[in-house]
């Protein structure tokens, strides 16, 4: 085993804080309260090269793998941007990776340079209000009409919508009880979504406020055959391609959430004197950030090594949702710890770690729940029987 840090992943690491560095908390916390997306941000990352950093080279991508992907969402976390930031890159890095692996050439060809260079904001468009986890019973359908299709339904929870020109739609082309398996007849297409036909409300909520989600309503829109990724009713497949890849990269951002926040709070239990001492001289204070530094440092380890078996193209389903849970788990519990520090003053925005904490909250259920990682586990880690 080798836990040194490659030349080329220290490079990375410390492009990527430099390039941070000219967006402080103030910037982050501005955007949220304005829930403005951050698009100047979003430009320089984009002209820096780093949308394109697991994308294919013939397509204006960098090659690398997911490893490095990593290392870049969990420094843009850890800058203090959290997920304001990481997310918009995230759909970028991650929501095409159905289309490098099975859209024709043609669509790949058109699609993918733009995305890598910036100028193409995608969306990710798979829940809905009567399936949630259950995605097989979603009720969006796509039927054939010559060579397009016509799209009728509704997402939720799509992210990033009111700033894409495409989003990646999983649709139903065959009803569910015409097909054999319950995840048969589900078909990916890359829509446009700023059309008359759509119709798009952002959802408010606690937190991530300057990348909006929203409801997306989807009334007989017409999406070009072309424009399908892979072959029809194969869309569950090439869905389930890509969840490991986005679980590791989730863990990135969890671990660069609990960081920034570790990161207040040290800094802020060394400066802050209450009777007549600095408040981390006490094991009340102290031991809680320390447990916090234990749990994802631990965490850490779990995304290295889901990450090198993903890219050596080895079998990690386990490990990358063990990743992601342990990841989500230590980032909230460190965001936790550092309000709790910051006594009253953790509440004020000021600080800037109650942002921390609404953010590090969301990744204990998206984009799948802790309990639904556990469910994975208990069943193909140690043979339980199924439990839904």
């Amino acid at each position: 085993m080798d836990f040194s840090e490659s030349d080329e992943h220290r490079l990375i690491r410390e492009s990527v804080r430099k390039l941070c560095s000219d967006f402080p908390d103030e910037y982050w916390e501005r955007k949220d309260a304005l829930g403005e997306f951050p698009q100047d941000f979003f430009e320089a990352i984009a002209s820096a090269g780093w949308l394109g950093i697991a994308m294919p080279e013939q397509y204006g991508g960098a090659g690398k793998g997911i490893q490095e992907a990593a290392i870049l969402l969990e420094e843009v976390a850890a800058s203090g941007a959290a997920m304001n930031g990481a997310t918009p890159l995230h759909l970028s890095i991650f929501g095409m990776h159905p289309v490098v692996k099975h859209g024709s050439e043609a669509l790949r060809a058109t699609y993918l340079p733009r995305v890598s260079r910036g100028d193409m904001h995608v969306a990710f468009g798979v829940t809905e209000p009567n399936a949630g986890t259950d995605t097989t019973s979603i009720e969006t359908t796509a039927k054939r009409d010559g060579d397009h299709y016509v799209v009728r339904g509704r997402k939720v929870w799509t992210t990033k919508a009111l700033e894409s020109e495409r989003v990646l739609l999983l649709v139903r082309t065959t009803p569910r009880d015409e097909v054999q398996r319950k995840t048969d007849g589900l078909t990916l297409l890359l829509a446009e979504l700023q059309r008359p036909e759509v119709s798009i409300s952002a959802i408010p909520k606690l937190g991530r406020n300057a990348v909006r989600t929203c409801e997306v309503v989807y009334n007989d829109l017409r999406v070009a055959v072309t424009d399908r990724v892979g072959e029809e009713g194969e869309g569950f497949r090439y869905l389930l391609d890509g969840l490991n890849a986005e679980r590791i990269l989730i863990a990135a951002e969890a671990l660069g959430i609990g960081r920034a926040a570790l990161r207040r709070a040290v800094s802020y239990a060394n400066e802050r004197v209450i009777f007549g001492r600095p408040i981390g001289k006490n094991q009340g204070i102290a031991f809680p950030l320390a447990q916090a530094r234990t749990q994802f440092d631990a965490a850490e380890l779990m995304i290295r090594k889901a990450a090198w078996l993903i890219d050596n193209n080895l079998p990690c389903g386990a490990e990358a949702n063990m990743a992601k849970y342990l990841a989500a788990e230590a980032g909230f519990f460190a965001a936790d710890a550092a309000v709790q520090t910051h006594g009253g003053f953790g509440y004020a925005r000021e600080y800037h770690v109650e942002r921390y904490w609404r953010e590090a909250r969301l990744m204990k259920l998206a984009p799948i729940s802790q309990e639904m990682i556990l469910n994975f586990v208990s069943e193909h880690v140690l043979g339980l029987p199924r439990s839904y």
